[in-house]
């Protein structure tokens, strides 16, 4: 990955990601994902199925592995459109990871936090819808 395609980077207040980076983060996250599906399906399928929150843990693995192609798709594309990226990534933290929680623990209240990672999700996707690519190149 010596292109220079993959050595631009995005700078965020006090945050500075590079394509490379982001896409060792997303194909961690896409690791995550089939682990945690994995994971969920066989280790935790007794106590998903006792809390009666499997359905919950299968919509969180859904949408942090879709999530996750977008991330990767996201981290390929130079310059790095950086705004969408993390919001997906915050997305699939806050609305999966509550999700995951939620199944594992059934406190219910962590459904209350699942919208903000919802909105994180629709940000990512509006973003793209109003500025696809921070730089247009000529067509």
């Amino acid at each position: 990955m010596g292109t220079a395609a993959s050595k631009r980077q995005t700078n965020i207040p006090g945050l500075t990601v590079t394509n490379s980076t982001a896409s060792r983060v997303s194909a961690l996250v896409g690791f995550l994902a089939v682990g945690f599906g994995a994971f969920g399906a066989h280790g935790l399928k007794d106590l998903l199925t006792r809390n009666g929150t499997v359905a919950i843990w299968e919509k969180a693995v859904f949408y942090h592995f879709v999530h996750t192609i977008m991330l990767f798709i996201l981290a390929r594309r130079a310059p790095l459109n950086s705004g969408p990226w993390f919001s997906f990534v915050g997305g699939i933290l806050i609305f999966s990871g509550s999700l995951y929680l939620l199944a594992i623990t059934n406190f219910k209240w962590f459904g209350a936090i699942t919208p903000i990672g919802g909105l994180c999700l629709l940000a990512g996707w509006l973003w793209l819808i109003i500025a696809p690519q921070q730089k247009d190149s000529p067509e």
